[in-house]
């Protein structure tokens, strides 16, 4: 009985210990990097930083963290895990069903609209909607602002590149989000790779720009921000909802991830529910 106090005492003393390493870790990067991770999950942070400890066969925190302030390509590495940058073009395809039936018929009268996709990562609900606003009419007056934390990331969302092996799905859900076209006439293809259409990248503006960090630099009629929300605690998701506040329009629209929700903002009166089943709001 003694021994297996003394096991749990070693593994709480371990834990305790793993925490303070982490901690040290992050305030360590955003001090070198200006990258933020402080008030994300941990339970992400801790996944992706062991993931890379194995890879690179570091037996500590503390040792990622040596690496983080004497190796800039770790640094990189480790900024690269760290960022999300999972997506897909129409994820979730009611989503992008109701935003075309309910919101764009709000936004044909205006004469410019402005649509931010906020941690865009690798762009594909950028080009998504960048389709739909084709298909609506609407191009010649929409401008897109995609904006993520990661350069290489966006370096490859500039490119419109994507995998040939990803498009059978993408195509799939473009239909099932009430596509009007044949897919494929949106990319050409050299039977490796699909290459976007350059008449939806040049409506696209591409910029970095850090949630955590960063304030609002424009005024916008739509704010996506869909998956990113997730992988912060709840201070931060508070913090975030009020940059998007802010950079909305007066009866704006905000669209989340189908696993979020600004019920618990500090903002969420501020908001209706204008469809709500798929997580789009209205700003009052």
């Amino acid at each position: 009985m003694k021994d297996f106090i003394w096991n749990n005492d070693d593994n709480q003393e371990s834990n305790m210990t793993e925490a303070i390493e982490m901690d040290l870790l992050l305030d360590g990067l955003y001090r070198v990097s200006g990258f933020d991770f402080r008030q994300y999950m941990r339970s992400s942070i801790h996944r992706r930083v062991h993931n890379r400890m194995q890879i690179e066969q570091i037996p500590t925190i503390t040792a990622v963290l040596e690496k983080v302030m004497h190796d800039p390509s770790f640094m990189t590495k480790l900024l690269n895990d760290l960022s999300i940058n999972v997506t897909e073009m129409y994820r979730n395809p009611e989503f992008f069903r109701a935003f075309r039936e309910k919101v764009v018929p709000e936004l044909r009268e205006l004469p410019e609209i402005r649509i931010w996709h906020a941690g865009c990562a690798t762009g594909e609900e950028v080009y998504s909607v960048a389709i739909l606003m084709e298909e609506e009419g609407l191009s010649h007056k929409t401008k897109f602002y995609a904006t993520d934390m990661n350069e290489p990331v966006l370096n490859k969302a500039r490119s419109g590149i994507l995998p040939l092996s990803k498009m059978k799905t993408y195509t799939k859900n473009y239909m099932a989000a009430g596509g009007k076209e044949a897919f494929s006439e949106y990319y050409t293809t050299d039977g490796h790779f699909a290459y976007l259409n350059t008449s939806l990248l040049r409506q696209i503006s591409f910029a970095q720009h850090n949630l955590v960090t960063d304030q609002s630099f424009n005024e916008f009629h739509v704010i996506f921000c869909r998956n990113v929300l997730i992988y912060f605690t709840a201070a931060l998701q508070n913090q975030v909802h009020e940059l998007f506040y802010d950079s909305l329009s007066p009866n704006g629209f905000l669209g989340l991830g189908d696993k979020e929700s600004i019920q618990f903002a500090d903002c969420a009166e501020k908001y209706a529910d204008f469809a709500e089943q798929v997580k789009i709001y209205r700003k009052k």
